[in-house]
């Protein structure tokens, strides 16, 4: 979360800074670049500052180079205004053009990290069932899930309990959805709940057990995440019907 916080940082520090850096470099060639040149080596900067940043990196680096332009390639010189009706088409332009391939940019990194998220999540339903046909006892895919679901929803403590139902814990249900006594729990908008959450595992419908899961501070993982994890102690109960096995704590 500290290398997503601090990347997002620099992104921003780069929407303000780097079309400043790239339009006060240009200044030199002014007489010699048309000043559509300038804006679309503009829209170069913002692009490149979106890609590997956000929304609102790409939209401030935007802003910055509209602000730039002006200040460096229209008349008069070094100050923030336009005389010229030509160039204020180009700095409206190049602001409008500069947001719109900015949220583009960014939605193509975003429809990146989904890709690769989802591929993940894939690998861990994958291992879990090659762990189960590979494994000497039940316990092995039991232990094997509890790392998955610590690594998934952002857990400070895993256990597995086997037996009765004791308590009324928080409870993580079949479709990702997270009830507190009798309540559901927004865990989109508040993250996990800062309690235990337990995550029932069945086979061939009938109950063998439960993860107790306790989540770190502001964990927040989504509903891709939440139904992985459920197909994950599906596994698990189906490894427990099979071995017949008993688990203590």
């Amino acid at each position: 979360m500290r290398r997503f916080l601090h990347r997002d940082l620099a992104a921003i520090v780069a929407g303000l800074v780097a079309p400043l850096a790239v339009a006060a470099a240009l200044v030199s060639a002014r007489a010699h670049i048309s000043n559509t040149d300038v804006a679309l080596v503009l829209v170069v900067v913002i692009v490149a500052v979106a890609a590997i940043g956000h929304r609102v990196a790409g939209a401030l680096a935007a802003l910055s180079a509209a602000a730039w332009f002006d200040f460096f390639f229209t008349r008069p010189y070094e100050r923030f205004a336009i005389t010229k009706s030509a160039d204020i088409r180009t700095a409206v332009l190049l602001l409008l053009v500069g947001l719109a391939v900015s949220q583009l940019a960014a939605r193509a990194r975003r429809l990146k990290v989904i890709t690769v998220t989802d591929a993940q999540y894939l690998g861990a339903i994958h291992a879990t069932a090659a762990r189960a046909q590979t494994a000497t006892s039940a316990a092995q895919v039991v232990d094997q899930v509890k790392r998955q679901l610590t690594e998934l929803l952002q857990l400070r403590d895993c256990r597995f309990e086997y037996g009765s139902l004791l308590g009324h814990p928080a409870q993580l249900r079949p479709d990702g959805s997270v009830l507190v006594g009798r309540r559901s729990w927004d865990v989109d908008q508040q993250g996990l709940p800062d309690e235990e959450i337990e995550l029932r595992a069945f086979g061939n419908g009938r109950y063998l057990g439960r993860f107790m899961m306790r989540p770190a501070q502001g964990a927040k993982p989504p509903l891709q995440a939440r139904l992985v994890a459920v197909t994950l102690a599906e596994q698990a109960g189906s490894a427990l019907d099979t071995a017949g096995t008993t688990l203590e704590d």
